[in-house]
């Protein structure tokens, strides 16, 4: 996303956790024009704002695994935004009823090459954990990772105590219709003034 938006002329500056991830960035064509900060997204404060926009894709908000955190998200978004400026976040919709009754998790992925399951470890916390095997190159590498998820109407609730208003909310990039049966969605919340 980042070089995609400097393609088009737009300044950018990231915040990323992982220096190897930030290195990963930096060597693709186009990147030394994305100015890259290493930081946690709950607190480090890049320079060079304030900005118009601040954006989490891909799930990103998920990683951060405690609701006090998620919310230090959503004021560290505010603190770097202009009033009128828009924090966007792109998260699925939690799968809750996707898993079996008396079942605690669910197969995401079963291909050759890749299984995925997901499993939910702390409801009351909604704490679920994302585990994958892959095969890479001949070798079975194993990947696990907690996250925490958030439901829509939490993450309406999280702006307006940091100052934000939610200005559109779509089921998917190509702005249709968010409804009940929705598998994600983009929402952006506008800095209040």
């Amino acid at each position: 996303m980042a070089l995609a938006l400097s393609a088009r002329g737009i300044a950018v500056h990231g915040l990323e956790l992982s220096r190897p991830m930030a290195e990963q960035l930096l060597a693709k064509p186009g990147a030394d024009a994305v100015r890259i900060a290493i930081g946690d997204m709950t607190s480090e404060r890049v320079l060079g704002g304030p900005f118009t926009l601040v954006y989490l894709v891909a799930n990103t908000i998920m990683n951060v695994t405690t609701q006090d955190n998620q919310l230090a998200v959503f004021g560290n978004a505010a603190w770097h935004l202009e009033p009128g400026g828009c924090f966007v976040v792109q998260v699925i919709v939690p799968r809750l009823r996707r898993v079996p009754p008396g079942e605690a998790g669910r197969v995401l992925r079963f291909d050759p090459g890749h299984v995925g399951i997901e499993t939910f470890d702390d409801p009351a916390g909604q704490i679920a954990w994302s585990r994958h095997w892959v095969e890479v190159d001949g070798r079975l590498i194993r990947h696990a990772a907690p996250y925490r998820y958030v439901w829509p109407s939490e993450l309406d609730l999280m702006p307006r105590i940091t100052g934000f208003r939610l200005q559109e909310r779509w089921a998917g990039w190509d702005r249709a219709p968010f409804t009940s049966g929705s598998l994600s969605h983009v929402s952006v919340f506008e800095k209040l003034p």
